[in-house]
């Protein structure tokens, strides 16, 4: 790469600021920064909870408040609602041991659903079709003006605009996906890297979420680089390119398969286990090296290394997820050491949106927690019978 290249680079990993303040990172000429911190933040999108039970408390309509106790009393003495409020407590911890029993059952719901095996087969077959599949050396083979840098420092400010806007991950992982298979096929310069990146990211919002940010939103995360008419006619030819099939198999799709089979025989979910996995899956986003993984590969090994990060001494694999999932031990040891060198930052160290992510305590600070330094070799070794 030229010096002139080498500059462009250097620009593109410029200190972050805000998801807003990046911009213009990727165009030849940026124009001046503009100070989007004095400016109070834009709230697009209400918070999605992941909780189903997050609005129940809310919804009591104010006609149906509890009468006072005295009246109470005076309506049926205090002997009569001493009883009513011990049959009420009874009837509310049956409540809850139903909720929880249901719980339970929906964690092994679609492991023992007659057609999961199906199901995971129908998208295993999906994953390998040459339309949902990146060419996984692009870079080289289509490209002349962007740079593995270029895509990492993209897909990491793409995960800012996520969070800014509240959407969910599999937005991300189908953004990712449009993102690399248009790169595939159609070469691109670096000033327009940016803008494929908000209209894949719209055309992917639009699919998944319940109330997606509108064009205009996107036009203004990009501190207005682009205008609504160039997002509308990148987002047209994105289309085009996808034949309006917006659906395919991601990474996320099989990691919430293999987490239920993981968890089938606990109680609860655990929810420390479920984001490690989550976030050693969205690091893999970052590394242009792996794609020439399968989703279905990268989740499997997502889920073999969250188990060793959080019980190093047991074995990380067992017989039933390889029986369910296809793969041994040795078909996930590359996509295993790949992801563990992203987890240790050995690789796309300057890339923080997803650790800081991570970081957070609603997600459990599983960026934080200590990983070994090496996997042991005979973990990869096949599975004793």
């Amino acid at each position: 790469m030229g010096n002139a290249d080498a500059d462009q680079e250097n620009r593109v990993r410029d200190p972050r600021s805000s998801s807003k303040n990046r911009a213009s990172l990727f165009s030849s000429a940026s124009p001046p920064r503009h100070h989007a911190l004095e400016t109070p933040r834009r709230v697009v999108l209400g918070e999605l909870t992941n909780s189903f039970n997050a609005g129940s408390s809310q919804c009591s309509d104010s006609r149906n408040t509890q009468k006072p106790k005295r009246i109470l009393k005076r309506k049926y003495g205090e002997d009569t609602l001493e009883s009513i409020q011990h049959e009420s407590k009874e009837t509310k911890n049956e409540n809850e041991e139903l909720a929880g029993r249901k719980s339970n059952e929906s964690l092994s719901a679609l492991r023992n659903c007659a057609y999961s095996s199906s199901i995971y087969k129908h998208l295993r077959s999906l994953e390998i079709e040459d339309k949902m599949r990146p060419l996984p050396n692009y870079m080289e083979k289509v490209q002349n003006d962007i740079s593995i840098n270029m895509r990492q420092t993209l897909v990491d400010w793409l995960v800012e605009v996520l969070e800014e806007y509240k959407l969910v991950s599999d937005t991300l992982y189908l953004t990712v996906s449009y993102v690399d298979r248009f790169l595939s096929s159609h070469a691109l310069s670096r000033n327009k890297l940016q803008l494929l990146g908000v209209c894949c990211m719209l055309i992917a919002s639009k699919y998944e979420e319940i109330s997606p940010p509108h064009v205009e939103d996107f036009c203004y995360i990009t501190d207005n680089t682009y205008m609504k008419e160039e997002v509308v006619e990148m987002e047209e030819k994105v289309l085009e390119f996808l034949n309006f099939e917006m659906g395919s198999p991601t990474t996320k799709s099989f990691l919430r398969i293999f987490t239920r089979v993981t968890e089938e025989n606990y109680k609860k979910p655990d929810l420390l286990y479920e984001f490690l996995s989550c976030y050693l899956a969205e690091l893999s986003l970052l590394d242009y090296g792996c794609l020439r993984y399968l989703p279905s590969l990268v989740a499997a090994s997502s889920i073999f290394l969250s188990r060793l990060i959080m019980q190093p001494k047991i074995h990380p694999w067992s017989w039933e997820l390889q029986s369910f999932s296809g793969y041994r031990p040795s078909d996930l040891k590359e996509c295993v050491l790949a992801i563990h060198d992203l987890y240790n930052k050995r690789k796309a160290n300057s890339s923080q949106a997803i650790r800081e992510k991570y970081m957070q305590h609603k997600f459990k600070l599983v960026a934080l927690l200590s990983c070994p330094s090496e996997v042991p070799e005979r973990y990869f070794a096949a599975l004793d019978e």
